[in-house]
Order: structure tokens, then C-alpha cells, then sequence
């Protein structure tokens, strides 16, 4: 009987809600299953792997790799040449003031990069207006530290045609007030991952991460299906965006939108 009741309210429930909530109720259990599958891969990528490093350029201190992070066979080419010199992407990010007021990010997100950036702006922050990204990712806080420093200065942010940007550094890009990517530009995310031989803290910082950057892509206009796709990919591969999905999912968006999300 009691069986019968829950089950009843869940469906008047059901029922009553509107598409809004149905759908938020939705992506929340996906972020809840996607914290498990994190798990499951990270098992099984240990076990069949275990003399590769258990790193992610997405989780403070992780190795200066280029992605997928993690392999043992060949992953998927990317849809055009990265035509970057692979030793300057791994190492440490730096940043570069060019002609016109651009800022070339080049490098590997390390630990403590949001505060070499803030001081950069600091000093020269009058004369960016486009922050450049070339870069395979990094520490997760850091690229969030300086996605929301971006917005704050109201920045755009732009990745050149042969140029890379994956893994953490998507959620940079998505601070910019004006976003756009050149037709070449190579763009990828994929899971968290977190190296830790404690499962059970391996998924409480998979979930407390997936969370800030669920929040603070929403907060930057970024559509949910975004963050959909990094979730679906294993941390050994990227999911390569198209020019198309990048604009439905709003990771380029002209001055009209992202002006007034900036708001």
C-alpha cells in the first residue's frame, strides 16, 4: 500500500511539473551519474593500465600532458593539425601581450597560473581586450579563477585556427564577454579525473568539481549540454566540438548575446 502511494504522488508530481523543472531535475541526476561512471572509469583504466600515470590536466597538480590524459592505444585524431609545437603546450602557461590588445595563453594550466594571470592584468589589464587561448588544459581552479577574472574585466576570448583548447581550458574561454573560435581552432573536453587511489575521495572531488563548473558555466550563459558531452567522455579521450555545436551550445557567442549575459 505504502508502495502504491509513493508511487502515486511521484506520478501526480510528475504530472503537475512544468518542462522546466522536469528537465533541471534531470540534468541534476545525470551529474550524479556521470560522478559514478568517473569512478567506474578510473577503475578501469587503473586496472588495465597500470604503469600510466594516474594524472588529469583538469585537477590541481596534475603533470603538464598533453590530453587525452590518459592511454594505451591510439585516441581519436583531431578533426584539423594542431599546428602548435607540442613542447610550448606543455609547458607552463605564459602569457603574451600582442598588437591589438590580444593576449596569447599559451601553455599548460598549472597551479597557481590564475595568479600569474591576475597579476598580468593587473599590470597590463588596460590593453587586453582578447585573451587568446592555445592551451591542453590544466587545473581545473585555476582556469575557473581566471574564467571568472576574464568576465569580471570583461574580456573577449578567442582560439585561432590550428590553435588548441581542451580539457579545462573551455571553461577560460567561457568567461569571455565575446567568444569566438576560428574555423580551425581545435576545441575537446572530457571527464574530471582525479588520481587519487581513495575511491571514495577520488568521487567526492568529482562531484564537488562537476558542481562549480556546472554552476559557473550557467552563470557564464553556457548551454547544459556542454558540459553533457565532457561528461560522457572518458578522461582518456576528448570529445572534439564542431563549429556548430559550439554555437548551439553558446561557446562562441557574438557581442549581442554575451554582452547581455555579462550583465
Amino acid at each position: 500500500m505504502r508502495l502504491e502511494t509513493a508511487g502515486q504522488r511521484l506520478k501526480d508530481y510528475v504530472l503537475a511539473a512544468d518542462d522546466g523543472t522536469l528537465m533541471r531535475h534531470a540534468f541534476h541526476a545525470l551529474l550524479a551519474a556521470a560522478a559514478v561512471f568517473v569512478i567506474i572509469d578510473w577503475h578501469e583504466i587503473s586496472s588495465a593500465s597500470p604503469d600510466i600515470p594516474a594524472s588529469n590536466p583538469m585537477m590541481p597538480g596534475a603533470l603538464p600532458v598533453l590530453p587525452p590524459a590518459l592511454t594505451e592505444g591510439k585516441p581519436q585524431s583531431a578533426p584539423v593539425e594542431v599546428t602548435t609545437d607540442p613542447e610550448l603546450l606543455k609547458k607552463a602557461i605564459r602569457f603574451d601581450l600582442q598588437p591589438g590588445g590580444v593576449l596569447l595563453a599559451q601553455g599548460t594550466i598549472e597551479v597557481g597560473a590564475a595568479a600569474r594571470f591576475q597579476t598580468e592584468i593587473e599590470t597590463r589589464g588596460e590593453y587586453v581586450k582578447t585573451i587568446a587561448l592555445d592551451s591542453p588544459g590544466g587545473s581545473v581552479g585555476d582556469a575557473l579563477a581566471i574564467s571568472k577574472l576574464i568576465r569580471e574585466r570583461k574580456i573577449a576570448t578567442s582560439v585561432a585556427g590550428g590553435a588548441l583548447c581542451v580539457s579545462s581550458c573551455p571553461i577560460i574561454m567561457a568567461g569571455g564577454v565575446v567568444r569566438w573560435a576560428d574555423k580551425d581552432a581545435v576545441i575537446g573536453v572530457h571527464q574530471v579525473f582525479n588520481g587519487t587511489t581513495e575511491p571514495e575521495l577520488a568521487m567526492s572531488e568529482a562531484q564537488r568539481t562537476t558542481a562549480d563548473v556546472t554552476r559557473h558555466l550557467d552563470e557564464m550563459g553556457i548551454k547544459p549540454g556542454l558540459w553533457i558531452r565532457a561528461m560522457e567522455t572518458p578522461p582518456d579521450r576528448l570529445y572534439y566540438l564542431s563549429l556548430d555545436e559550439m554555437k548551439e551550445f553558446a561557446l562562441v557567442a557574438p557581442a549581442a548575446i554575451a554582452a547581455k549575459k555579462a550583465k
